[in-house]
């Protein structure tokens, strides 16, 4: 009979082979782990337009171009709401900002923290999660919910020298922000993990050097407007951008956007944006065409690089003179709510595709989520893009929602809060608080949105249709029905 001291000791060695074999089980499952790595790009009031693929007359932009020229280019992406903080918080939840909160650029921190976002559902999926850059919902710069790694600008954040919390610790880096955000998020491409990882990298570009107050107004800081690396500048000091037919066009059938205000000139040609702030924010873009090049060429030295879904968009588009317009971005006429969508993943990707179906900024959540073999919640708002990736759908939303919440900031659209719709062909805007003020447009007649049709005789039935859709698409997306609208 064996001893009891050697018996005991016997079955100890059983139990700790047993436990490392397990853990190295545990490891080898991991590390083949077949989930895609996600990286998500999301740039600051870039316009759909803005870069070379897009058909810009004079941007260099050949990582961008590589991301549309290898992936896919959604020509007709939207957001749903042209502002900021709504937006990102959009992207982040797949839902409208009526449904998680975030409605206005104004200090929502605590609620930002609230938020049930797609790299929190990763994260607790078992995917390593960073984010690195802008968060701006809210001055508060701590670590949201989620994520692993946090770096982050604190409100709008500062081109030179920026002021970041790193895990924790907020410190004052000395450089150009792109730069830093960059290397930051190519030194987390690069450590050794086993299991798949999510970077959100939110550019401060193309955004101006301004400090975000608790209501949501901005000052300007040192330099004040759109600051580029120190290597671009002027690097288009002589370019001319092709203007579109309605730049610096004086409305005349916009009755919101024509009151008189306070303080504030017409609008009219001379106060549109100007050609030096294009040219400087075209500057700006070059370190973020730069940093993207960057992060796939981490990706490929790794051998990661077709294992890895790469996504570049913006949280609204911005102003080049389009109805005498110049920093409005709040409004949902087209230049104001298109951005660019491009998504890079060669395993379920076809190299070069462009579709024209409508897609939203609340549809990357459930596809990232669905592309990473989780489970979009039915809360969800936003549509999987999967079906048009793989070009297997038989029908798609043939309209959308837009919204925007009125706020003091910008003095021209004080009181200009809206709910518009969105159709394949038309658009129609009902001002919350403004009276007898609604557009409506045809965009197959008038890309431009020139001619403001609501008036016109024998457009009775369309518009009532328009209403109708409008309040059809408040009900399904949990908001209230607009009453004797």
């Amino acid at each position: 009979m064996m001893p009891l001291r050697k018996s005991f000791l016997i079955l100890f060695a059983l139990m700790i082979f047993s436990s490392c074999q397990q853990r190295d089980n545990g490891k080898s499952e991991q590390k083949n782990d077949a989930r895609p790595n996600i990286i998500v790009v999301l740039v600051d009031d870039m316009r759909w337009d803005e870069y070379a693929a897009a058909g810009h007359p004079y941007l260099q932009t050949p990582n961008i171009d590589r991301i549309s020229r290898e992936g896919i280019n959604f020509k007709q992406a939207f957001a749903t709401t042209p502002l900021c903080s709504p937006s990102r918080a959009s992207f982040l939840t797949g839902l409208y900002p009526h449904s998680n909160g975030i409605t206005d650029n104004l200090a929502r921190n605590e609620q930002s923290h609230q938020l049930e976002t797609f790299p929190k559902r990763l994260n607790a999926e078992g995917y390593e999660t960073a984010f690195i850059g802008k968060w701006h919902m809210g001055n508060d710069n701590s670590r949201r919910p989620g994520f692993d790694e946090w770096v982050a600008l604190k409100g709008q954040g500062e081109a030179i020298n920026p002021f970041l919390n790193i895990n924790g610790a907020e410190q004052t880096i000395e450089g150009y922000v792109t730069d830093i955000l960059t290397a930051r998020a190519v030194q987390f491409i690069n450590r050794e993990r086993s299991a798949p990882f999510l970077l959100y990298l939110s550019h401060k570009g193309l955004h101006p050097n301004h400090m975000q107050r608790d209501d949501g107004s901005s000052v300007a800081i040192e330099g004040g407007g759109f600051i580029a690396a120190d290597r671009h500048k002027g690097m288009y000091s002589t370019a001319v951008f092709n203007r579109r037919p309605n730049s610096g066009i004086v409305p005349t059938d916009k009755p919101a956007l024509m009151r008189p205000i306070e303080g504030l000139p017409p609008l009219g040609p001379e106060i549109m944006t100007t050609e030096t702030t294009i040219r400087e924010r075209g500057e700006m873009l070059m370190a973020i065409d730069e940093g993207l090049g960057d992060l796939l060429a981490a990706l490929e030295k790794k051998g990661e690089l077709n294992k890895t879904i790469v996504v570049f968009t913006s949280d609204h588009g911005y102003w080049y003179g389009e109805h005498c317009l110049d920093k409005e971005r709040r409004l949902a006429y087209e230049e104001g709510i298109r951005i660019p969508l491009l998504m890079r993943y060669p395993e379920v990707i076809r190299p070069g595709t462009k579709t024209d179906e409508m897609v939203l900024s609340i549809d990357l959540a459930p596809t990232l989520l669905e592309m990473a073999g989780v489970t979009p919640d039915k809360s969800l708002q936003g549509m999987s893009l999967m079906p048009i990736i793989k070009n297997n759908f038989t029908a798609w939303r043939n309209a959308f929602l837009i919204e925007y919440y009125t706020d003091t900031v910008m003095k021209r659209i004080v009181n200009m809060g809206y709910k518009a719709v969105r159709s394949e062909r038309y658009k129609y805007i009902h001002y919350l608080d403004l009276k007898d003020m609604d557009e409506l447009y045809d965009l197959q007649e008038d890309p431009y949105e020139l001619k403001n049709i609501i008036n016109e005789p024998g457009k009775e039935a369309l518009l009532s249709d328009m209403k109708q859709l409008l309040n059809e698409l408040l009900v399904k997306t949990g908001d209230a029905a607009i009453p004797n609208l």
